[in-house]
């Protein structure tokens, strides 16, 4: 099963979304619907709910009247955040719900949780995938206007009560600009699922990671931003087992050409941790790759560092290694034992070219030559193996640098 989390200001056009989705295929999972359900006559959370705010809340029928309550709480943020702690923890209950009935009744169902507070609520780390529809807020005003009949006044309100546009971009995996017509929309949505999602599912019903692309690229300045949500699910996934989670790799150096692979340390404090939260990442999106044990890369002479007098212990070498599942955005994994050779080399590579700019173009150009070697031959192998050389040798001057300095991991 793929999790995905749509989200989007009100009146952004998510509702579209979310019908070309299930046209698609998707099971909707609609936190509205949720939210409204969970507040019918009768049930806890509408008494909860007139014990907050009074029985002037309800309609002669004794129904919710809903305009009235949001023109209360939203006005105010101590009774918006009493509002939610009624409503968010039963919607949630009845969301597990219903996703526990899709998973039983289809196979390989892909659930799109239609969640308006995605962002306010901390959900997103929860997501292998997260999507947010998004559009002016003048449009959203006057659609809100004109589809809802309330006041400008009431629409304002709001959007200003639900997270901004900088919020929303900091979770967003994928970034529906819904500025056009309501059939761009609909024609964009669904060429994303065709395109990303279903094939995301598919490998993740099979187990299957996506190719690493092997060509370097320029830097991209958005690759910290992708790594930090990243990490953010990786952590969510891995919970205390994680020691730490770390951007790694050259997409981790502003400015360092590279592959455009975000690679990933998840530092835990033994194999049995890393082996404890295979399925969990695999379920946030990264299946494991069995056949990788260890690292490629190990150094042919000790390093001078006190940290790393076992270096030439092989066993001290090993890894977990997982990759993404999604087509849209190829990561790796490794899950390295604090401490180790391997978990503290990753850590200190990233700083070592981050301190020394002048390593940048060396180190890029050997990429080049690998990337080259892998054209030619065994592909994946062969770029590794081309590496391997100027590795080694890096591996002891970084370690020269390090002692130079007094460098120890940081972020601790």
């Amino acid at each position: 099963m793929l999790r995905i989390g749509l989200t989007g200001g009100i009146g952004a056009g998510k509702s579209t979304v979310a019908a070309t989705f299930s046209e698609c295929g998707g099971v909707i999972v609609d936190g509205d619907v949720l939210a409204r359900e969970v507040v019918e006559p009768g049930t806890e959370g509408l008494a909860a709910l007139v014990d907050a705010f009074g029985a002037e809340i309800l309609q002669p029928d004794g129904a919710l009247d809903r305009p009235g309550l949001a023109a209360l709480a939203f006005s105010d943020e101590t009774r918006r955040a009493t509002l939610n702690g009624i409503v968010h923890p039963l919607v949630a209950r009845r969301r597990a719900e219903l996703i526990e009935a899709a998973a039983a009744a289809a196979d390989n169902p892909v659930v799109v949780e239609d969640i308006p507070l995605l962002v306010e609520s901390g959900m997103a780390p929860m997501f292998p995938l997260v999507i947010v529809v998004h559009t002016a807020i003048e449009t959203r005003v006057a659609r809100l206007l004109e589809h809802r009949g309330m006041t400008d006044a009431d629409a304002r309100a709001r959007i200003a009560a639900q997270a901004t546009e900088a919020q929303r971009r900091a979770v967003a995996d994928v970034w529906l600009d819904n500025s056009g017509t309501a059939a761009e929309l609909v024609a964009a949505a669904r060429a994303l699922w065709q395109q990303r999602i279903a094939p995301f599912a598919a490998n993740l019903q099979a187990g299957r990671s996506v190719p690493a692309p092997l060509r370097v690229v320029a830097s991209d300045p958005t690759w910290p931003e992708q790594a930090a949500r990243i990490t953010a699910r990786l952590s969510t996934a891995c919970g205390h087992h994680a020691v730490r989670v770390d951007h790694i790799g050259s997409t981790a150096v502003p400015g360092m050409d590279a592959k455009d692979v975000i690679d990933v340390q998840v530092t835990v404090r033994c194999l049995d941790d890393a082996d404890a939260v295979a399925e969990n990442l695999r379920a946030a999106g990264y299946p494991r790759w069995d056949q990788v044990g260890a690292d490629m890369a190990k150094p042919d002479a000790r390093s001078t560092s006190a940290a790393l007098d076992h270096s030439d212990d092989v066993s001290l070498w090993q890894k977990r290694f997982h990759a993404s599942a999604d087509p849209g955005r190829p990561t790796h994994v490794h899950l390295r034992v604090d401490g180790w050779p391997n978990q503290q080399f990753a850590l200190l590579f990233v700083d070592w070219l981050r301190a020394n700019p002048a390593l940048h173009a060396e180190y890029r150009e050997v990429k080049r030559d690998a990337e080259r070697a892998a054209a030619s031959g065994e592909a994946v192998a062969d770029y590794a193996e081309a590496k391997e050389p100027w590795l080694v040798d890096a591996y002891r001057r970084a370690w020269e640098w390090a002692d130079s300095v007094g460098w120890r991991p940081t972020g601790r």
